[in-house]
């Protein structure tokens, strides 16, 4: 139910204020809309404000089909206008106005965005320091040189360094070297003495498609520090049966000294050997006491192949710090963040169109959904943050040259700038069939991801 309910809250607003947008820059421009609709088909609700601007007579309507919106305008194009009321049309206004009108939706997203962002600034989030867990053996972060235990004090491109709030802060900066082939510059305290490192992660080198768990993998940098502890035990595991208890905290295993709870985690699925477990001793603090066991994992496998599990949850939650901003500078890294996520996701769209990143990235509403209720179970500053994030993608997607979209209405104004002529009735009714089929192409390739994802 929560995820229904975080799915439909979710798309009402991102369409809302979407089609706000453009209704808004119509009456500023005086011309007259005729309908407001968040949703398609049937109407469910309708409405007329007895107070609106003077000369305004819009309907506000819900539709049924709610993946959508629109606003209706008068216009000699779909229907004949009186002559009084001419002067009121979309299609006889200036060419500044007829795209400030289509523009303002897509930009509207935009500066939702900034507002989201902005606002999570403000109220603020914990998220888990910015410490390494050990990296995974033989990654681009191990033959960098880290260890595990490090704090990440600085990161940045180019030599231009900034200070890292987070991991979940260091992770988007990984993520955007990946994807953007740029190397990323590490600024570390070791030891927690205050003596800095600088050490360079060659992300030029990573030929990333997808920003998945797999590219953080080959990365090295998959979870921050969390002290390798054992959580709850499930009753008859192998963890129970080895005698672990609630509350160890894992030393070594095997001949392996053990740092960290993601190092442990690697160790227990590594411990097979072909179909059959591997018994190793482990040693584990338990009351200022140090205990041996003989631990010997269940073999279990999925897609990747056989892995050992204890049937224990393994690893404390890490380190958290509350990231928190002023007025000013919360508001400016909402435009900043705003902006760096429509560059990443424009630059995606290029790469998926040249081959070079996979079509799987394309998401549709079951994956936005799932989304939306994993967010909302997590908190409401996760929630605001997914919606800011769907919303960049909703106002990016909008200003692509598709015909059927804002952006392709944009490109018929360029043209007319450009020529001093209109696009014909003929190409535009081409041009509006090839982008419905293209359009229905995507969205058919986001409803077999979803399918994949959630259900393969």
């Amino acid at each position: 139910m929560l995820t229904v309910i975080a799915f439909i809250v979710a798309l009402a607003v991102l369409i809302a204020v979407h089609e706000w947008g453009h209704y808004r820059v119509a009456v500023a421009c005086g011309v007259k809309v005729l309908r407001f609709s968040i949703g398609f088909g049937h109407v469910l609700y309708r409405w007329q404000p007895r107070r609106q601007h003077p000369g305004q007579e819009t309907e506000f309507v819900i539709g049924a089909f709610p993946l959508g919106g629109y606003v209706r305008m008068l216009d000699e194009r779909e229907a004949p206008v009186e002559p009084h009321e001419r002067h009121r049309a979309f299609n006889t206004q200036p060419l500044r106005s007829r795209a400030a009108i289509v523009a303002a939706g897509p930009l509207a997203n935009l500066l939702l965005a900034v507002v989201l962002y902005a606002t999570v600034n403000w109220i603020g989030v914990d998220e888990p320091v910015a410490r390494l867990a050990r990296p995974v053996a033989g990654s681009m972060a191990e033959q960098a040189g880290l260890r595990g235990g490090e704090q990440v004090t600085r990161a940045g491109f180019d030599g231009e360094l900034e200070p890292v709030a987070s991991f979940d802060d260091l992770r988007w900066r990984l993520t955007r070297g990946a994807l953007e082939s740029r190397d990323l510059t590490l600024e570390i305290d070791a030891d927690g003495r205050g003596r800095i490192q600088t050490l360079v992660l060659p992300l030029s080198d990573v030929e990333a498609k997808d920003a998945d768990a797999q590219l953080f993998r080959r990365i090295g940098i998959v979870v921050p520090l969390t002290l390798p502890e054992i959580g709850d035990v499930m009753a008859g595991g192998a963890a129970e049966r080895a005698g672990l208890r609630r509350g160890d905290l894992v030393l070594s295993v095997g001949p392996t000294q053990i740092i960290d709870g993601q190092q442990l985690r690697e160790a227990i699925r590594a411990s097979i050997d072909g179909d059959q477990p591997r018994e190793q001793a482990w040693r584990v603090q338990r009351g200022g006491q140090v205990v041996e066991l003989q631990v010997a994992p269940e073999v279990r496998s999925d897609a990747a192949g056989k892995f050992g599990r204890i049937g224990a949850y393994v690893g404390a939650p890490p380190e958290v710090v509350t990231v928190r901003q002023g007025p000013l500078d919360g508001l400016w890294a909402g435009v900043v963040r705003t902006w760096e996520v429509s560059a990443l996701t424009v630059r995606m769209m290029g790469k998926m169109l040249i081959g070079e990143a996979s079509l799987k990235n394309i998401s549709g509403p079951l994956t936005i959904a799932d989304y939306a209720g994993k967010s909302a179970s997590l908190g409401f500053t996760q929630y605001l943050t997914f919606l800011a994030l769907i919303s960049v993608s909703l106002g990016v997607l909008n200003l692509m040259p598709l015909p059927v979209l804002d952006g392709g209405h944009l490109m018929y104004y360029l043209w007319e700038g450009l020529t001093g002529k209109s696009v014909s009735d003929a190409w535009m009714e081409r041009l509006q069939r090839g982008g419905v089929a293209l359009l229905l192409v995507m969205m058919s390739i986001a409803l077999f991801n979803d399918v994949t994802r959630l259900f393969g």
